[in-house]
């Protein structure tokens, strides 16, 4: 027993020496380590030089590109959330709550527009909507995927249907836990997606920067399906309202009126209250005519300026009628400007009973059936004007 003792101290005392000579000679050769008598081997990772070497001309080249990318995106964004809050100031609002419809809103009444092509209207949106999506850096330095799917070959996708099963999981368990307390589901919450549909394949593609075939949009449906179909789905109202989408256009359409008969057996058709600014007229238009328009009982002439003329034919000559239907206007109150505008809305919202249905969503394009609220702006107290400042001296 004592000489067993003697020789497990003998092989201690040895694997020891052998361990501090490695450590303290570095020259010698640390496979010495690996001993039949060592417990532990210690394994270092290449130097992170050494990593960036092995990295390739084209990763090292996406991985700049990359980096431009998003140093460009917040610039735009910087400068979409300075204009934001220039234009909230202008119209006396709170930044912080100054949403895109107010942004919209805000355009429209200060830089007014009668430019048919949607494109050329000015417009202020976010970086993310005006500039398209891109995926970002796939890989690291040395080679490794950052996404846990990166695998699957569509990784936005599959980790969509992982939290789609993850939320259904956790509605399933609140459903049971409440099933055991023998409590039901608040009605009064229940989701309503009335009028929603989930969103489609084109859009969810765009929304996940992948292409997906036409079985696994279907997979997708069905998991959302599931998802809505349970009772307590108010719970997940918010993940749940980013995958749908309004079922039909909410924004209304005017009824057009339809054409009465005059004695001449022409068709005519009256706008009443046509604003702009201070300025009331009522306007006439009837077809066939000669291109003959009356204004308070006289011709064009009634408008000294020549640009009151031109926005009083800019409707006419819009939808192809100039000399051929009649215009009789009676106008009162305002100046010249105001009471073209005010007989321009009137010809414009009159001719839609005598052009077919394209030629009315032209005309909504080009601002021609927009009513024009525009006021003269007050003059503000402490300043010269309504906008204008005092001019500031040092001295």
């Amino acid at each position: 027993m004592a000489l067993r003792v003697f020789g497990l101290n003998i092989v201690k005392n040895n694997r020891n020496l052998l361990q501090n000579a490695c450590k303290s000679r570095a020259p010698m050769p640390c496979y010495m380590a690996a001993a039949p008598f060592a417990t532990d081997v210690t394994v270092q990772a290449a130097p992170a030089a050494v990593q960036k070497q092995r990295v390739s001309k084209a990763m090292r080249a996406y991985l700049k590109r990359a980096t431009e990318h998003d140093e460009f995106m917040k610039t735009q964004h910087l400068e979409f959330q300075i204009g934001k809050r220039h234009l909230a100031n202008m119209m006396g609002a709170d930044a912080e709550t100054f949403t895109q419809e107010d942004i919209d809103e805000a355009i429209s009444y200060l830089f007014p527009s009668g430019l048919y092509d949607q494109k050329a209207r000015p417009a202020m949106k976010s970086p993310e909507v005006v500039f398209p999506a891109r995926k970002a850096a796939e890989f690291d330095e040395t080679g490794r995927p950052f996404h846990s799917m990166f695998y699957t070959g569509k990784p936005n996708f599959f980790q969509l249907l992982h939290d789609i099963v993850e939320e259904t999981n956790k509605l399933a368990d609140l459903e049971e836990r409440m099933l055991r307390r023998g409590n039901k589901p608040d009605e009064n919450q229940k989701l309503e997606i009335a009028g929603f549909q989930l969103l489609p394949k084109d859009q969810l593609e765009l929304l996940l920067v992948e292409s997906i075939a036409d079985i696994e949009y279907s997979n997708f449906t069905n998991s959302m399906d599931r998802l809505i179909a349970s009772p307590y789905a108010y719970k997940s109202k918010a993940f749940i309202e980013r995958y749908m989408k309004p079922l039909m256009d909410q924004s209304k359409q005017l009824e057009v009126p339809k054409p009465r008969i005059d004695e001449e057996g022409r068709q005519y058709i009256t706008t009443y209250e046509c604003l702009r600014k201070t300025a009331r007229a009522d306007v006439t238009v009837r077809l066939p005519g000669t291109g003959k328009i009356s204004i308070n009982g006289k011709d064009i002439s009634y408008f000294e300026d020549e640009n009151c003329r031109e926005q009083l034919l800019f409707p006419l000559q819009f939808s192809e009628l100039l000399g051929k239907v009649d215009v009789e206007a009676n106008v009162e109150g305002g100046g010249p400007s105001g009471q073209a505008g005010a007989i321009r809305w009137g010809i414009a919202m009159s001719l839609r009973s005598f052009v077919d249905q394209e030629m009315i969503e032209s005309m909504r394009l080009a601002g021609l059936l927009t009513r024009d609220y525009r006021r003269r702006e007050r003059k503000k107290f402490g300043q010269e004007g309504a906008r204008r400042k005092y001019t500031w001296k040092k001295r």
